[in-house]
């Protein structure tokens, strides 16, 4: 018997367009399944890039200290001791425009509450000599002989502003590398993704996810107790981490 038809036109039955709905329903959420499953193929890979670097900045901090029960008598010796230090930098090749004077600082022991029996001089003065030089050769060269100036006399102190002394070698020029630096982490990481996917007979798609990684300054030298800021040459050395997606 034909079906009925309104204004002309043929009725689909109701049961058809049900079947034909749950039918699409479920290779919509087939598709996108299997699409999710694929997108869950993906490989996480390392790429490394170091460089070797020479320190362009030191910076000298040289501590003084002279006391006396007359605070005259030991603020003159402070200032024949910082001569002594001018003429001996310039004998380094460091010129006084280098130099800065900080931190002065006078202790009355007498004032001092907590002092055990009477002090042996009652005035301490002690003056830091920040030496600040492009010239990280010259800077190292002139501390390898402080010794001079112990023997010229020279009292020589550390204190817990600058720790127990000597320079320290900074690398400045760390955002000239960065580019360069990233670029080979990079490529190093795609190699790593690439032999992965031929190892798993797969195709290497684009990048999930990438994580540029930390810029780090470490001591070319690596050994317990040897600090980065304390050694001329050191190592910039840049870990990023790629996802790349698997296809196939």
């Amino acid at each position: 018997m034909p079906e009925p038809q309104v204004n002309g036109a043929t009725r689909i039955p109701a049961g058809f367009l049900i079947a034909a709905g749950l039918a699409l329903a479920g290779w919509f959420v087939g598709h996108g399944f299997s699409a999710g499953r694929a997108a869950d193929r993906t490989v996480t890979v390392k790429g490394v890039s170091e460089r070797e670097v020479k320190a362009d900045l030191a910076l000298w901090p040289i501590q003084l200290a002279s006391t006396d029960d007359d605070l005259s008598r030991a603020q003159q010796r402070i200032n024949q001791n910082l001569e002594q230090i001018y003429a001996f930098l310039d004998k380094n090749h460091i010129a006084r425009e280098n130099t800065e004077l900080q931190g002065l600082r006078v202790t009355d022991t007498f004032a001092n509450p907590y002092q055990q029996g009477r002090a042996t001089n009652r005035f301490i003065i002690q003056q830091t000599l920040m030496v600040r030089s492009t010239d990280p050769d010259k800077v190292r060269a002139a501390s390898q002989n402080v010794g001079e100036l112990v023997d010229a006399g020279v009292v020589l102190s550390s204190g817990p502003d600058y720790g127990p002394g000597g320079p320290t070698f900074l690398f400045t020029k760390l955002n000239d590398l960065k580019p360069d630096m990233i670029a080979e982490a990079t490529a190093e990481a795609r190699k790593a993704a690439e032999q992965f996917a031929r190892d798993s007979q797969s195709d290497l798609g684009g990048i999930r996810r990438a994580n540029q990684g930390v810029f780090q300054i470490l001591p070319r030298d690596q050994a317990p107790g040897v600090s980065e800021q304390s050694q001329l040459y050191k190592t910039v050395r840049v870990v990023s981490t790629i996802d790349y997606l698997l296809e196939g």
